[in-house]
């Protein structure tokens, strides 16, 4: 039970968890049971894995370990990608001494003793790395009194955060630290992860090889996650060897442990999407009860539901969207239980209905696009003229009312002058998207007819 210690300030809470840790090491704590998570935390900045944006030789942090110079970082990431594991690692390869706390538990007197101590260490020529994790959750007074002993020196902050420090951290605090992004681990990553898992552990886990790849979705980007999945099913025979489904009921088993730190909220929500990307309709409606079963809040379940329905099915079934927005506003108005049928209703939709993320790779590619080609205008035809100026200037000279054509289709190209046309959106052969991609292909052949100039893309090719 957490219990306090007097600053003059105030009560400040300190957990017991704090005390045990802080006291001497015992002689047999090397003895001791570790988590294989533990057993696998890296020792150098080499063993990381998938953060090599930030960690290699021309990354922020390869640079600045080559340069001897850390400045104030805030580490910005999902759980289980490695940040308190880099904090360490950063002081160990700067020299520097490390203080870990915990934005949870520490109050004022614990800044100022890591201060006081910065600064003597400082005096003797020894600088400190100050750890806050979840930095977030200091209110906005207390992050200001980081400012001083950063701004001059006396302690190098790195932040480890779950949240954006744009909205959870003072401008202030922000415009002395540098933002770095850590990504959830990928799949080399966490293939990585395991077979240094089954090193330590002495043997191959027994899992098949599609079983393995659902171990790494199911972990989706955490690797304290995976190790800890891992570390249960070491405990399991070598043989026989899990499938897919066998590791959904062992993992089933396990997995109220695993909620504490909301972990299976994410691994959930995880299955039900790709349970409907891969119109395996059972799988998601499985997936779905259980987050509703364990008190999930529907407002989020019925907007990541909306999401895939722009994302993963688009213009294949344009009534995906509206099913969607249908079944929210159902559920707001009928609640539970009644209201969880509209859920049902709406997996049950977006399950059995054609997929297709072509809209969603062409916002992307659109979006590349715009920024790469900066701030080019609009062709003047197809600009309007309101005044006498505009007019003279040649705005909207030559235009071509597409409704006086025969076939409402004038052929105008509408990029920009000095941009190539460009193909973003590429239907697929798949629902309501054949007949698209048919239109496409008619208005990309009357196009070359009607306006003579640079060749087709080799996506209107295709077409």
């Amino acid at each position: 039970m957490p219990f306090g210690v007097g600053n003059g300030l105030g009560w400040t809470p300190v957990s017991s968890l704090e005390v045990i840790v802080s006291r001497p090491p015992s002689l047999f704590d090397r003895d001791a049971p570790r988590p294989l998570a533990d057993r696998l935390r890296p020792r150098e900045i080499a063993e990381v894995v998938g953060q090599d944006h930030l960690v290699a030789a021309e990354a922020p942090l390869g640079r600045m370990i080559a340069s001897g110079h850390l400045a104030s970082i805030i580490l910005w990431g999902p759980p289980g990608c490695g940040k308190t594991t880099l904090a360490r690692l950063l002081a160990q390869a700067c020299t520097l001494a490390f203080e870990p706390l915990s934005a949870v538990f520490s109050g004022v007197a614990d800044l100022r003793r890591v201060f006081s101590e910065a600064r003597n260490r400082r005096e003797s020529g020894q600088g400190t790395l100050l750890f806050v994790d979840e930095i977030h959750r200091f209110n906005r007074a207390q992050q200001d009194g980081f400012l001083p002993w950063v701004e001059d020196g006396t302690v190098i902050l790195v932040g480890a955060t779950t949240e954006n420090p744009s909205f959870e951290l003072n401008a202030a605090l922000l415009s002395r630290c540098q933002v770095l992004v850590l990504r959830r681990l990928d799949d080399p990553a966490l293939d990585t992860l395991l077979s240094r898992a089954e090193g330590v552990l002495g043997r191959p886990l027994p899992l098949s090889e599609a079983a393995r790849v659902t171990l790494k979705a199911m972990a989706d980007g955490d690797g304290r996650f995976l190790l800890n999945m891992a570390e249960a099913l070491a405990d399991l025979p070598a043989s026989p060897c899990l499938d897919p489904e066998a590791l959904g009921k062992v993992i089933q088993r396990r997995a109220p442990h695993y909620d504490k730190d909301r972990e299976g909220h994410f691994n959930l929500i995880s299955a039900v999407h790709k349970s409907l990307r891969a119109s395996d309709t059972d799988a998601a409606l499985y997936w779905t009860a259980r987050m509703l079963d364990a008190g999930e809040d529907p407002a989020y379940l019925l907007r990541r539901l909306t999401r895939f329905a722009v994302e993963d099915i688009g213009l294949a079934d344009p009534d995906a969207l509206r099913h969607a927005i249908a079944a929210w506003e159902a559920y707001d108005r009928l609640g539970s239980p009644e209201g969880d049928l509209a859920i049902t209703n709406l997996v049950l939709y977006l399950g059995t209905a054609p997929k297709s993320n072509a809209a969603y790779t062409a916002h992307k590619a659109a979006r590349q696009a715009a920024r790469q080609s900066g701030s080019l205008m609009p062709p003047l035809t197809i600009l309007n003229a309101p005044t006498r100026l505009m007019q003279d200037l040649g705005y909207g000279k030559g235009y071509t009312y597409d409704h006086d054509a025969p076939d409402a289709f004038s052929g105008q190209n509408c990029f920009p002058e000095g941009m190539a046309r460009q193909r973003f959106y590429d239907p697929p052969e798949r629902g309501f998207e054949r007949e698209v991609r048919r239109r496409l292909a008619w208005w990309d052949r009357r196009r070359q007819e009607r306006s003579p100039g640079p060749g087709p893309t080799t996506t209107e090719k295709q077409s």
